[in-house]
């Protein structure tokens, strides 16, 4: 997901572990850490998550569904640029609960709608549901459950850098890969070992951070 400027850096067609008390951006994806295991002082141990899903009957309705929620909410926002009246925020509120109650619906029945299960476009559609979710307990528990999806293969590991990202900086933690820009300032919120920010880019599919913020300057 591309950040773009005074909007979540949510653009998942770019896609978008730990515990409140830790770090909660967790273990790097692409230098999984066995369970237990500690790496940069961030425990790797997982929440009880969802058991394993079952192909559903319906996974094309399934997909269907999430896209839908995604585009209703992009439209949404794109009407709210246009004409940021009141009523347009509310109704912006109003989708982004909806849609997360949907999500978990979905995850509590299927576990997380990964990409090998609902394919990547709704699987993509479902990271942008979660972001603008306005509960960070779901999407702490969806953070491990796409950690465990991206470690099996199940789903790119740009989708959990995004999702950890964003739970690390609403915890008021630092960030592992830089996703989360300030769209006061135009520069990311504070990153775990900045200097090595870039080789944890490149593990999830990311370019170099310069490149995105000098993006976001020149598009903002």
């Amino acid at each position: 997901m591309r950040g773009t400027t005074g909007r979540r850096n949510d653009d998942a067609a770019g896609l978008p572990t730990g515990r409140p008390g830790d770090d909660a951006a967790g273990t790097p994806v692409g230098r999984q850490a066995a369970s237990g295991e500690v790496r940069d002082g961030v425990p790797t141990e997982t929440t009880t998550l969802a058991p394993k899903a079952q192909v559903p009957d319906d996974v094309a309705a399934l997909a269907v569904e999430l896209l839908g929620r995604a585009e209703q909410d992009r439209e949404l926002m794109r009407q709210a640029q246009e004409d940021p009246a009141p009523l347009r925020r509310h109704r912006i509120a109003q989708c982004h609960r909806d849609n997360a109650e949907a999500l978990a619906a979905i995850v509590a029945r299927y576990g997380w709608p990964h990409a090998d299960l609902v394919g990547s476009p709704a699987s993509t559609a479902a990271v942008m549901i979660l972001l603008h979710s306005p509960d960070l307990g779901f999407r702490l528990r969806c953070r491990d459950l796409i950690a465990l999806a991206t470690a099996d293969g199940h789903t790119p590991a740009i989708h959990f850098a995004y999702v950890a990202d964003q739970c690390a900086v609403d915890l008021g933690q630092p960030q592992y890969y830089g996703t989360r820009i300030s769209p006061r300032t135009l520069r990311p919120y504070p990153i775990r070992h900045p200097q090595s920010v870039d080789e944890r880019r490149s593990d999830v599919g990311l370019g170099p951070l310069q490149e995105q913020l000098q993006a976001l300057r020149i598009t903002g």
